[in-house]
């Protein structure tokens, strides 16, 4: 059976979806608090951004894959879109439902589902989004297919994901603060340390932007797109469905 990499371990299809599983029940209840410390606040404006791009209208479809805590959910539904939340960890899922409540925010739909095996039907949605997600997927080209699967022609496909900084030696000083402090963040603020040490590394191994956009292309996306934030270090990466 061929290996993938969970971080820089080299592990089984099916044992990196229970790793991965492992990482985010154990940091759901510290998530946002976490990535405000590690982005210094600059995932809210990123994800302003690519809600932006986005452009969620009344009486859309939308689903947000990875969205457990509800974080691109709400900015959409805000907008009149119809948001289904999708995670593949309930922990997740359970953290988002409990901050829709305390905000008031009615009518997401919440479901546990796989990214790469959706049990939704063909031509399902308006959009697909998924924000800091992707790179925790074990098969990416199944899950970029899925998504081509579900949304309607027309349809539009938003991914917001680190990448590689293009912008000389900043790559170079993230690398350093993200290889050294990041985990010791971890934890002193959740307990844990080699989570936040996998998180790490697998944003050290998703592909670049030229390559990720080749993967959206090859999966039967269209027009498609890469947006650079911080000369690369985060993308907001589109594509449609034609």
């Amino acid at each position: 059976m061929d290996k993938v990499n969970f971080g820089e371990q080299l592990v089984t299809p099916q044992e990196k979806t229970r790793r991965v599983g492992g990482v985010f029940s154990s940091v759901a209840r510290k998530y946002d608090l976490m990535n405000d410390l590690m982005s210094g606040g600059m995932h809210r404006r990123w994800k302003n951004r690519f809600v932006a791009r986005v452009k969620p209208r009344a009486g859309e479809h939308i689903l947000d894959m990875a969205g457990g805590t509800g974080d691109i959910a709400f900015r959409m539904a805000a907008r009149g879109a119809s948001v289904t939340v999708g995670d593949i960890n309930p922990d997740m899922l359970g953290v988002g439902m409990k901050r829709a409540e305390k905000r008031g925010i009615d009518g997401l739909v919440w479901r546990q589902e796989n990214a790469e095996t959706l049990t939704f039907a063909d031509a399902s949605f308006d959009a697909y989004t998924i924000a800091f997600g992707i790179r925790n997927v074990t098969n990416i080209p199944a899950a970029l297919r899925e998504a081509h699967r579900v949304l309607k022609r027309g349809g539009r496909f938003y991914c917001l994901e680190f990448s590689t900084s293009e912008w000389p030696g900043f790559g170079e000083v993230y690398d350093r603060y993200s290889e050294h402090l990041i985990p010791r963040i971890g934890k002193a603020v959740a307990g844990d340390e080699d989570s936040y040490r996998y998180l790490v590394e697998s944003i050290r191994r998703f592909p670049n932007m030229a390559v990720f956009k080749a993967m959206i292309e090859q999966a039967g996306f269209r027009s498609t797109s890469a947006e650079p934030i911080l000369g690369g270090l985060v993308a907001i990466h589109g594509g449609w469905k034609v």
